[in-house]
C-alpha cells in the first residue's frame, strides 16, 4: 500500500468520527422539524462553508457546461440525506445505520449490472450473507412494526444512493479540485430540496437546539466528515473507503445509547453484525 493510499485511509477514519454524532443531532432537529428542512438545511450550511473556502483560495469551479453534471450528482446527494433523516423518523439508529451502509454491496451490484464488472463467488456469497443480515435485523425483531418497515425501506434508499454518491466522487477525482467538487455538490444539493422544505417550513418551528442541530450536522457530519470522505475517495477504491466507513454503525449506536437511551435490540445486534460480515466478504 503507497502512503497516499495509507493517508486516505486515515482521512475516511477521522471521516467516521465526524459522520457518528450524525444521528443523535437528526433525532434532536426532527423533534420540531421536517426532514426536509433538515437535509436541506445541512446541506446549505456545508455548501457555503466549502465554497467560501474555495472562494478565499480562489480555486477554480466547473464551467458552465458541466452544470448538469454537477446538478445531478446534486440530486444523488439530496436524496441520499433526506432518505436517510427521514428513516429516523420511522426507525432505531441500529437498523438505520446497518441498512444505509449495505451501500458496499449496491456498488458492487451496480458494477456488476451496469459496467459488466464480474462478480466472484465470494462476494455473490457476502451479498446473500448481507441480505440475510437485514432479514434478522427487520425479519426477526421483536418489536417489528409497519412503521420500522417504511424506515427500514428509507435506509435502504439511502444505501443505494450512497453507493452512487460514492462512485460519482471516485469518478471525479482526476477532473476538478476536491473543495470545488464537494461544494458544488452540497450547494446543488441543498437546492434540489429548498423548495420542498419552504412548503413544509411551520412558523415558529424552530428553537436553538433545532438550529444548532442543523449547523452542527452542516459542519461536522457533512462539511468535515463527508468531504474527508471524498478526499479519501480520491486515493483509495471505493471499496475499501465504505469498509471503514462502515464503523459509523458502531459510532452512531453508541452515541445513540449514551444520548438518548436509545439501546438496541438482540436482534439489531446480532443482524447488524451478520450484516456487516456481508459487507466484508463483498469488499475485502
Amino acid at each position: 500500500m503507497t502512503a497516499d493510499e495509507r493517508r486516505g485511509l486515515a482521512l475516511v477514519a477521522i471521516a467516521v468520527l465526524f459522520f457518528s454524532v450524525s444521528p443523535v443531532l437528526v433525532r434532536w432537529a426532527a423533534r420540531s422539524v421536517s426532514s426536509f428542512e433538515i437535509a436541506a438545511g445541512r446541506l446549505l450550511v456545508a455548501g457555503v462553508l466549502v465554497l467560501g473556502l474555495v472562494l478565499l483560495r480562489r480555486e477554480p469551479l466547473a464551467p458552465r457546461s458541466e452544470w448538469p453534471r454537477f446538478a445531478l450528482f446534486g440530486l444523488v446527494a439530496a436524496l441520499h440525506f433526506f432518505f436517510y433523516a427521514y428513516s429516523l423518523e420511522f426507525t432505531t439508529i441500529a437498523h438505520s445505520l446497518a441498512i444505509v451502509y449495505t451501500a458496499p454491496v449496491c456498488v458492487a451490484l451496480l458494477s456488476r449490472f451496469m459496467l459488466g464488472e464480474p462478480l466472484s463467488l465470494r462476494k455473490w456469497l457476502g451479498i446473500v450473507v448481507a441480505v440475510l443480515g437485514v432479514a434478522v435485523l427487520s425479519g426477526f425483531e421483536p418489536n417489528f412494526t409497519r412503521r420500522m418497515l417504511i424506515g427500514d425501506l428509507l435506509a435502504l434508499g439511502s444505501a443505494i444512493t450512497f453507493a452512487v454518491y460514492s462512485i460519482a466522487g471516485r469518478s471525479q477525482r482526476e477532473r476538478y479540485p476536491l473543495l470545488g467538487y464537494v461544494g458544488s455538490v452540497y450547494i446543488l444539493a441543498a437546492l434540489w430540496l429548498l423548495p420542498v422544505a419552504a412548503v413544509v417550513y411551520t412558523p415558529g418551528s424552530y428553537n436553538w437546539i433545532t438550529v444548532a442541530s442543523i449547523i452542527g450536522l452542516g459542519v461536522f457530519p457533512l462539511a468535515c466528515g463527508h468531504t474527508l470522505y471524498n478526499a479519501a475517495l480520491r486515493r483509495v477504491n471505493a471499496t475499501y473507503v465504505n469498509l471503514i466507513a462502515t464503523q459509523e454503525v458502531l459510532g452512531g449506536v453508541l452515541l445513540g445509547a449514551l444520548l438518548l437511551r436509545e439501546l438496541p435490540s438482540l436482534n439489531s445486534i446480532v443482524g447488524g453484525l451478520i450484516t456487516l460480515g456481508g459487507i466484508l466478504m463483498v469488499i475485502l
